[in-house]
Order: C-alpha cells, then sequence, then structure tokens
C-alpha cells in the first residue's frame, strides 16, 4: 500500500477537484489543497480544528506531567483519565442526540470555551479535586499530543456539519482535509508544549513551570469556539411540530451493533497506551515536556501527508480493506516501540505508527458518518463511541498497575487488542461498501 503513497498524492488534484484540465503544477496544488467543494462552513470548520487540536496536543503532552509533578502514582493517573473518559462519553452522547434535533452550532461553540475553562483551572491551582473536576468538564489532556485527532466531546456535531456540507464522492477528501487541519494544530500545539518546565517531582515548583503551556491551551480553544460563532447552520428538517426531544437512532441500528463491538475492541486497546503515551517516555527515558513536545511536533509534521492520501487510497484499494490493514499495522508496531533502548529510537517508530494511523482516522470517520441515516448522523457517531470511551475509561487502570510490573506489556496488550479489533472489522463490514464505492464500483 505504502508504495502508491507518492502516486496518490500526485494523483489528488485531478481526483478531488482539480480535472486534466488544470494548465500547471500550480494550479493543480491549489486546485488539491482549496478545493472547489470546500465551502465556507467546512473552512470554519477546518480553522477551528487546527486551533483546538493544538489546544489538545498542548494537554496531551503536560497533563500527565503536571499531575505527575504533583505526585500522583501510575494508578491514581489511571483514575484521572478514566474520570475524563466517562465524562467525555456522556457528554459526547449528550451531543450527538441533541445536535440531531436542536442544531450543531452551539455544541461547536460551548465545548471549546469550557475546555478553555478548564485549562485556566490548571493554570492556577494545585488542588487535585479541582483539576480533576476541570478536566472531566473539559475532557481536557485525554490523549497524547501527538493524537491530532480528537477535538472533545462536540465532535459528533462537528462529524455531522462536515458531511452534511459535501457531496458523498468528497467526504472521504473532506475528513482527510479536517484530518490535515488536526496535524498542522497538533503540530504547533507539541511546540506550545515546550513552554512547560519538567520539575521532577517539585510539587512547590510545578504550577509557575507548567502555567505558560496551560494558558496557551486556553487562549487556542477561545480561538476554536470564536470560529465556530460564523458558521452558517441549514434550518433543521425537522417536521413543524415535530418533538425535538433526541431520539434513538432506529434505521442506523445495524450498523450501530457491529460498530458497538468493535470499538470496544479497539476502545480498550486506546485506553491502555493512549493516555499515557507522554508519561511513557518521561518514566522509560527520563525526558521532559520540552523534548516530548518537540517529538511530537515532528511526528506531526512527517505525517502531514498521511491524511491527504487517504481518500486516494480508499479509492484505489477500497475504504474497508484500507482501514483494516491501517489498524492491522498500528497494532504490530507498538510492539517495537516499547522494546526500543533508546529515545530516538522508539520516537522514529512512533512517528511511523502515527503515519499510518493518520490514514485509517479521516476514513474511519467518513465511513460511520456515510453509512449513517442523514437524519442519524450526529447521534451514531456520539453513540458509536459510547463502549469505546467506556472502555477507554477502564482500561487505564489496568495500565497504571501493570505499569509496576512493567513500561512494556500494557502496550504489548493494547496492540494483540487492536490487531483483534482489525479482525473483527473486516468479518463485520467486508460486504457493506460506503455509498460512493457502490455507485461507481470500477472508479479509481
Amino acid at each position: 500500500m505504502t508504495r502508491h503513497l507518492a502516486q496518490d498524492l500526485q494523483q489528488a488534484a485531478e481526483a478531488e477537484g482539480g480535472g486534466p484540465e488544470a494548465p500547471s503544477l500550480l494550479s493543480r496544488q491549489t486546485a488539491r489543497l482549496a478545493p472547489a467543494w470546500m465551502d465556507r462552513n467546512l473552512w470554519l470548520l477546518w480553522w477551528a480544528r487546527l486551533a483546538m487540536s493544538a489546544a489538545r496536543a498542548v494537554a496531551g503532552v503536560v497533563t500527565s506531567l503536571y499531575l505527575a509533578d504533583l505526585g500522583l502514582s501510575s494508578l491514581e493517573l489511571a483514575g484521572v483519565f478514566m474520570a475524563i473518559a466517562l465524562s467525555s462519553a456522556v457528554l459526547s452522547t449528550a451531543t450527538g442526540l441533541m445536535s440531531d434535533r436542536v442544531g450543531k452550532k452551539p455544541f461547536l461553540i460551548a465545548f471549546p470555551l469550557i475546555a478553555a475553562g478548564a485549562a485556566l483551572v490548571f493554570a492556577t491551582t494545585t488542588n487535585i479535586a479541582a483539576l480533576v473536576l476541570a478536566a472531566s468538564a473539559g475532557s481536557f489532556g485525554r490523549g497524547g499530543g501527538a493524537g491530532a485527532g480528537a477535538v472533545g466531546p462536540y465532535q459528533p456535531a462537528e462529524s455531522a456539519m462536515a458531511t452534511a456540507s459535501v457531496a458523498p464522492r468528497w467526504r472521504n477528501a473532506a475528513f482527510g482535509r479536517l484530518a490535515f487541519a488536526s496535524g498542522l494544530g497538533a503540530l504547533g500545539g507539541g511546540l506550545l508544549a515546550s513552554l512547560a518546565r519538567a520539575t521532577h517531582g517539585r510539587a512547590h515548583a510545578a504550577l509557575s513551570a507548567y502555567r505558560p503551556a496551560f494558558l496557551a491551551a486556553a487562549l487556542a480553544s477561545v480561538l476554536a469556539g470564536l470560529l465556530a460563532v460564523f458558521i452558517q447552520e441549514k434550518r433543521s428538517l425537522i417536521p413543524k411540530g415535530a418533538s425535538r426531544r433526541p431520539s434513538w437512532p432506529t434505521r442506523s441500528w445495524p450498523l450501530l451493533l457491529r460498530l458497538w463491538v468493535t470499538n470496544t475492541i479497539n476502545g480498550a486497546a486506546v485506553g491502555m497506551f493512549g493516555p499515557f503515551v507522554s508519561y511513557w517516555f518521561y518514566r522509560r527515558f527520563g525526558v521532559g515536556p520540552g523534548e516530548i513536545g518537540q517529538l511530537f511536533a515532528v511526528v506531526n509534521l512527517v505525517t502531514l501527508p498521511s491524511v491527504l492520501s487517504a481518500a486516494g487510497l480508499a479509492r484505489r484499494y477500497g475504504l474497508i480493506r484500507a482501514l483494516v490493514v491501517v489498524r492491522l499495522v498500528q497494532a504490530v508496531l507498538l510492539i517495537p516501540m516499547v522494546l526500543a533502548g533508546q529515545f530516538l529510537a522508539a520516537g522514529a517508530i512512533f512517528a511511523i505508527r502515527m503515519m499510518i494511523q493518520r490514514v485509517g482516522m479521516p476514513l474511519r470517520q467518513s465511513y460511520v458518518l456515510g453509512m449513517a441515516h442523514p437524519e442519524e448522523r450526529a447521534s451514531v457517531a456520539a453513540l458509536s463511541n459510547v463502549p469505546s470511551q467506556l472502555a477507554m475509561g477502564a482500561s487505564p487502570l489496568l495500565t497504571g498497575w501493570l505499569f509496576s510490573i512493567s513500561l512494556a506489556i500494557p502496550f504489548e496488550i493494547a496492540g494483540g487488542l487492536q490487531a483483534l479489533s482489525a479482525v473483527a472489522y473486516w468479518l463485520f463490514f467486508r460486504t457493506s461498501a460506503p455509498e460512493e464505492e457502490r455507485e461507481a464500483p470500477g472508479r479509481d
């Protein structure tokens, strides 16, 4: 698959709106980066995703290190991550169910501002109870600084709005561009994390050492919320007089049931290593937020082309096949990463793994939204991840306990679980092609 990456990038202009008549390389590249199908709402979502990903990346790098420097053990950190994951599950579910009925824009404004408030709490206090409450409310500090995918509990609303703004044939490319924005934002966030300094257990010095990074996360979150103000949402298609109360997505039930199985397995895997990536580098190699932030910035830089190749790979191999291969490779690469003996070697393997992961991220989101009923997209996007988020909330406890035995075992178990989820995904969805592949089965 990887040998076609350069070819797919070269052909992206023609495949995504440039057309064979594009007169020059410059015009083809312009069409590839700013195609005609990108409307005003998609551009606003793009810039908001960039800003919010920067904030999430900063938090992903420094939050666990800050809490560790305040004296929390690995098991106590796991408890914090569990609280954040469970709170995020509740908030994202409510967002998905309600935004299909009352609109998506309010959630795109409110949640970034809540995340900004959480960052300000982290910048002003060392009280553990206050920090846990703030992190739970804002889904703050969840995931790694190189993750660059999640923007918080409002993602179901964002994904549904993006899907409604583009024709099915451009959906994979649209999600690829949002993922590209995530990568750019996370790159900047990784560099902003260098504003923090590790205090290595000196709790009295931690607040001032980490405050600049948390303030940067707050500013980026506020920017994301302000950008969403200018989104123009179409009036709801709900018939006049019909109830606007949240309802169960009954028309998408078969899809939802299969996603629950695969996402639960994958969620357990991600929960075992995702929140601990920064902490693992910190414990394994003794590096601080500066070195980790710089590594994540490099990772996000070298992985940017991956998301732009996602749509081309889906056209060439089929979306489901591409997703399964990507997840299997991700699973395998966890093993050599945790067995590496040097920080640079582990970082290089991590970068390769993230290049592969970035291909699958927009395709997975695109597939779920494309297969869901149009009036249930946000609900399906949210509910499909509930079991995953619950598993992600529980599995960090196992990692926190296993870290007292070995720093490698939790990640090795996670790799096995992720491989199992890839197999399940193939068994469940190999005969369920998305709309664009059913309409044009021979199209490259």
